[in-house]
């Protein structure tokens, strides 16, 4: 079955939808190409502007006529709107909406001269701060006289924040557990558009269907970093140290980050170590992911990027140097601030500036320390001390899966999966690779109807949120009824340590939603060569 292009942007519309914030993207020549429920309702907008290619200077003209940007010429009004949002790169900005809310705009130019705009309504927020300043002006001349009041307004504010806390953990718990609906449409897109570039290749559609994977990238990119933040402020994220070769670490650098280093002629250089180290494999590795990629995106083609441990009393400190842009000292709290850039560094790439303040909040929930020495121009030093521990004997390294055709493999996969939409775009691309595919929504829709009955997979390809079972369970399900040597890999949103534990207890590899498919290629490689063993019972 064809993938249906209109099925994958409902999806799509509908993750971003469970946003907060009201979202709108226009493009190169600022035009509307899509907005969530929440930007329309926020600001009001009659049916006729918010459909798709409506000029943004319709909606600012609108809104000067109504209002909303205050006394004078609508037109002139509306125009220095749209100025101020377009001068720079990254603009933040408050201004009364026509209900009397304050609003908060965050806007960014995208690469093809696109715009994107979020907001939210932040009036308890400002109110809250206007009351405070209020207060503090009045202590000065009335300490004495105003000791109870102060009292009972402290006491006020003191509720208010409460009740303000209370309201950002249900937003971050929100979040965290919505994290596998809102990635669930974003991976069957992921899927559809990778079936859509290898069948565009050599024809007109090709660099469609690359911008299309580029956006894709970038919305993943902001998702997965506000995830992050949600599961560290929500608690979701439990530490659990453990005595880890500082070479699995830096190796799996090495492989992640050399292909975007050398395409930006950047010479990464990764120092060999047998230090072990007592930590969270996975939260250090996305602290090291993050200060890495942070230095390889802000260093100039030609520069270099070293990534080290060294020794230091009863610790291991690892270094991430640069010769990058730098920064000055006065600018070290505005690094690790949500939502903040360097005016240079949003020059050199795109983003929201979170990834230095995932590391921030990671390093405090792991109780690390975290030191950084930098010189505008000449580059940067950001240093995690780890504790050491005694040497571990490394694994040994896995041989890297070769490069194979798909069509002359005659892989026979099951895919397991309770959505429909991803069964299709899995199915889509596995079949364009040559693969004989058959999927399920469940266990018993396998039983039900008879689909193994004369036809024995080579591996399985397994969504670990089934509607009555989890993926790991299916498996063992399967490998008791089909042999134990089944390979199997969990399909999964979930990116908690303790399902990729459990995984690899069970000799399950592990492929993260959305699904990348260079990473599916790898694993699905994998799972060929154990499916080849001779144990392999015959089909």
């Amino acid at each position: 079955m064809m993938p249906r292009a209109g099925d994958t942007a409902t999806s799509l519309r509908q993750a971003i939808d469970h946003i907060p914030q009201g979202i709108a993207v226009f493009d190169a020549a600022l035009r509307l190409s899509m907005s969530n429920a929440r930007y329309n309702s926020l600001l009001a907008l009659p049916e006729e502007l918010v459909r798709t290619g409506t000029p943004l200077f319709d909606i600012a003209l609108f809104l000067g006529d109504r209002g909303d940007f205050g006394v004078g010429d609508a037109a002139r009004l509306a125009i220095e709107r749209i100025n101020l949002l377009t001068a720079s790169p990254v603009t933040v900005t408050q201004r009364l909406g026509n209900a009397g809310q304050t609003l908060e705009f965050h806007s960014s130019r995208l690469p093809d001269g696109g715009l994107v705009i979020s907001f939210a309504d932040v009036t308890a927020r400002v109110r809250a701060e206007r009351e405070l300043e209020r207060v503090n002006q009045s202590l000065e001349a009335r300490v004495e006289e105003r000791t109870a009041a102060l009292t009972r307004v402290n006491a006020e504010l003191e509720s208010a924040r409460a009740k303000a806390d209370a309201a950002n953990h249900d937003k971050t718990r929100f979040l965290a557990a919505a994290s596998h609906d809102l990635l669930q449409p974003l991976n069957a897109a992921r899927l559809y558009t990778s079936t859509l570039i290898e069948r565009a290749k050599s024809t007109g559609l090709a660099d469609l269907a690359n911008s299309i994977e580029a956006s894709l990238t970038a919305v993943e990119e902001i998702m997965g970093a506000l995830l992050d933040i949600s599961r560290i402020d929500s608690g979701a994220l439990k530490p659990a140290p453990a005595p880890v070769a500082a070479r699995d670490l830096l190796k799996k650098i090495e492989v992640e980050f050399g292909p975007m280093a050398r395409e930006r002629n950047i010479s990464l250089r990764i120092v060999a170590t047998g230090a072990s180290v007592l930590v969270d494999r996975t939260l250090v590795g996305r602290i090291v992911q993050n200060l890495v990629s942070n230095a390889i995106k802000y260093t100039n083609p030609g520069g270099k990027v070293l990534v080290g441990l060294r020794r230091r009393g009863s610790r291991m400190r690892l270094d991430v140097i640069d010769t990058g842009i730098g920064f000055n000292k006065d600018q070290h709290r505005l690094l690790f601030a949500e939502f903040s850039r360097l005016e240079r560094g949003a020059r050199m790439a795109q983003g929201l500036g979170l990834g230095l303040s995932i590391v921030q909040r990671l390093v405090a929930a792991l109780g690390l320390t975290l030191e950084l020495d930098s010189k505008e121009g000449r580059g940067s030093r950001f240093s995690l001390f780890l504790p050491a521990t005694r040497s571990i004997k490394a694994a040994p390294e896995a041989p890297q899966p070769t490069e194979t055709s798909f069509g002359t493999l005659g892989l026979k996969v099951l895919c397991v999966d309770n959505e429909r939409a991803i069964l299709e775009a899995m199915e889509g691309l596995l079949s364009h690779w040559g693969c004989d595919v058959r999927t399920a929504l469940s266990l018993k829709q396998i039983d039900r109807e008879r689909l193994l009955e004369g036809w024995y997979p080579d591996l399985v390809l397994m969504d670990y949120h089934l509607d009555q079972t989890s993926g790991l369970d299916a498996i063992e399900w399967l490998r008791h009824n089909l042999g134990g040597h089944l390979p199997a890999a969990l399909v999964t949103a979930d990116r908690s340590p303790a399902v990729r534990t459990l995984a690899e207890e069970r000799g399950i590899a592990v492929v993260t939603k959305p699904v990348k498919p260079a990473a599916l290629r790898a694993a699905i490689s994998g799972l060929a060569n154990q499916s080849r063993s001779p144990a392999k019972r015959a089909s």
